[in-house]
C-alpha cells in the first residue's frame, strides 16, 4: 500500500527513490536534528543504508515504518519528515511511537501540528492503530505544543532521563489512544 496524504498546505507521502539526496539533506543537518541525535546521519553511505531500509519496508506486508515524505503543495519543497513506526500488535491494534522533524525555516508556521494531525487521522481510520505514543526533552516547548494541539495526553515527566548536549536532561512522555481520538473527533464509539 502506497500511502500519500494531503492537507491544505502540504503533501506526505512514501518516499520515492528520487527522494535519496532529500533524505540525507533532512536527516544530516544539524539544527533539524538537534533533538533527535541517535537518528542523525553524518554520511551519505550510512544515508544510503538507512534509505535503502525505508525503502524496501514500505513494500512489506508487515511494514514497520510510516514516516513521510513532508513537502509544500505549492511548490513541493521539502519541509521535513513525520510519521511513526509499529512497535507491536495486539488483538486491539497497532502500538506506534510517533515523531516528526523539520528543517528550522518552517518552524513555528504550523506546519507540524497540520501534518501530525493528518498521520493521526491515517493511523487510527485506515491503519489500526490503538495507541499512539512520543515525546520530547521538557526544553523543546515547540513540538510539546504540537502534540497538545493535536489532542495527546501528557502521561509522563522522566526528570534528567537523558543525556543531551553537555547535561542531564528531562523528557516528557504523551499518548492518544484511539477511542481518545474518536472522542476528539465528535465520533461515539
Amino acid at each position: 500500500m502506497t500511502v500519500q496524504l494531503e492537507t491544505k498546505r502540504l503533501i506526505l507521502r512514501d518516499y520515492r527513490e528520487s527522494d535519496r539526496a532529500a533524505y540525507f539533506k533532512l536527516k544530516s543537518d544539524p539544527e533539524t536534528m538537534y533533538y533527535l541525535q541517535d537518528i542523525r546521519l553524518f554520511s551519505k553511505e550510512e544515508a544510503d543504508m538507512d534509505f535503502e531500509h525505508v525503502l524496501q519496508d514500505q513494500n512489506r506486508t508487515d511494514r514497520q515504518f510510516y514516516f513521510f515524505h513532508m513537502e509544500l503543495r505549492d511548490s513541493h519543497e521539502q519541509v521535513g519528515s513525520v510519521g511513526y513506526t509499529v512497535v507491536g500488535n495486539t488483538p486491539v491494534g497497532k502500538i506506534v511511537g510517533a515523531g516528526y522533524f523539520a528543517f528550522p525555516q518552517f518552524w513555528n508556521h504550523g506546519y507540524m501540528t497540520e501534518a501530525f494531525r493528518k498521520v493521526l487521522e491515517f493511523a487510527f481510520l485506515k491503519n489500526d492503530v490503538y495507541r499512539v505514543t512520543t515525546g520530547c526533552l521538557a526544553e523543546n516547548a515547540g513540538s510539546e505544543k504540537v502534540m497538545q494541539k493535536c489532542g495527546m495526553i501528557r502521561e509522563a515527566e522522566h526528570v534528567d532521563w537523558e543525556w543531551h548536549d553537555g547535561k542531564m536532561k528531562t523528557r516528557l512522555e504523551y499518548r492518544l489512544l484511539k477511542r481518545e481520538w474518536d472522542l476528539l473527533q465528535g465520533i461515539s464509539g
